[in-house]
């Protein structure tokens, strides 16, 4: 068990032993069902961890130059590589650093592909199979004039020269919206089925959830190849590989009361610490505390940036808070550390690892040179 005293604050820190758990999930659905698994930088690009994501996945995607540069010198392999506009400026360095490259639209591939082909880079073509789960409209790629994919409609030839196609419609789902994916690129698209070499699913497939039905997924990847039994198989995951392990630390630093709410101001933000919490939105759960019963006390988190609305709430403790108390957000590991911000110049959150064996390693610290040379 980690001792959160121990451990600087604010930051996160993610717990190997944990990440082990999701590992051998990833592993078991590699193995089981012939679909290759890559991880997607957009959830967790903690790099320090890398030479172990590596070992148990099949590569990694990027979807900017930076981030395939990262792939590409931290992971040790050239990235699959989306975005969804290339430019001039950044194209030769994502290029150079990929072995899969997907284009968001024909005039894209139009424009970049002969350069990716003479650099023998496989390309696709992400596509929109107008499916999603996804209720969040800002997570949602299949809105009503979405920028994102090619619907079939607009897609009246397969460009020579593509050899995959790629979908993510998908949002920390389950396998049965998987299949109503599948369901709908065959509808749409399975005249280009035959005469490709890969299919992309993209990512939200949340595998290591406590509740995903892994069974079904293999079974359903499985399915789906004896259809299509020529087609390489791929998923990116982003948050099934660092799902629930680690945290976030903070400390109260002030105990305020305004109209009889009580605010526990804390030395994290979460406009800049935990932005998918405002953004999506959603409570996180923090260690020792619970959902408030009828009279019971409640507790409000304050963030420590001047946004008025950087706070959440509310949650009941079995003792009152006091000044100097840890509070500690559980499951702050993926879409956190990626989505942070500067704002307001407030401390940024250290990065630690809990090692297996018991060791803490602080592996980054972030002061006032990090703030300044962001500006200019």
């Amino acid at each position: 068990m980690i001792d959160f005293l121990k451990l600087p604050s604010p930051c996160y820190v993610l717990d190997e032993e944990l990440l082990d758990r999701n590992l051998a999930i990833i592993d078991r659905v590699r193995r089981e069902s012939g679909a290759e698994i890559i991880v997607a930088l957009k959830a967790c690009a903690m790099w320090s961890i890398f030479p172990e994501l590596a070992r148990h996945s099949d590569g990694a995607t990027a979807s900017s130059a930076a981030e395939a540069r990262l792939v590409f010198e931290e992971f040790g392999r050239p990235a699959h590589t989306y975005a969804p506009v290339y430019t001039d400026r950044n194209i030769e360095e994502i290029l150079r650093c990929s072995d899969h490259i997907t284009f968001n639209s024909v005039a894209q591939f139009e424009r970049f592909g002969p350069m990716a082909l003479l650099r023998g880079i496989s390309c696709g073509l992400r596509i929109n199979p107008q499916y999603s789960p996804v209720e969040t409209d800002l997570y949602n790629p299949c809105v009503p004039g979405s920028r994102l994919g090619v619907t079939a409609d607009l897609l009246k030839e397969l460009p020579a020269g593509i050899d995959g196609l790629h979908f993510h419609v998908l949002c920390e789902s389950r396998p049965h919206h998987l299949r109503l994916a599948l369901e709908a690129v065959e509808k749409h698209f399975g005249q280009y089925l035959d005469r490709i070499k890969w299919l992309n699913m993209g990512g939200g497939h949340l595998m290591t959830h406590a509740e995903y039905d892994c069974d079904e997924l293999i079974a359903l990847l499985r399915e789906f190849k004896a259809r299509h039994p020529h087609l390489r198989l791929i998923l990116e995951p982003g948050s099934a590989f660092t799902w629930r392990t680690g945290y976030l630390v903070s400390t109260i630093e002030d105990l305020v009361e305004n109209a009889g709410v009580h605010t526990a101001m804390l030395d994290v933000s979460f406009a800049c610490h935990m932005p998918d919490c405002l953004e999506m939105p959603y409570k996180p759960a923090i260690v020792g505390a619970h959902e408030p019963a009828e009279g019971e006390k409640r507790w409000r988190m304050g963030g420590t940036s001047c946004l008025a609305g950087d706070y959440y709430g509310d949650w009941a403790f079995d003792h009152e808070l006091k000044v100097g108390e840890r509070i500690v957000f559980e499951d702050m590991i993926h879409y956190t550390m990626v989505k942070t911000t500067m704002f307001n110049g407030v401390a940024h959150p250290a990065i630690v690892i809990a090692r297996r064996d018991g060791r803490i390693d602080v592996v980054r610290e972030f002061g006032y040179e990090d703030f300044r040379n962001r500006m200019s």
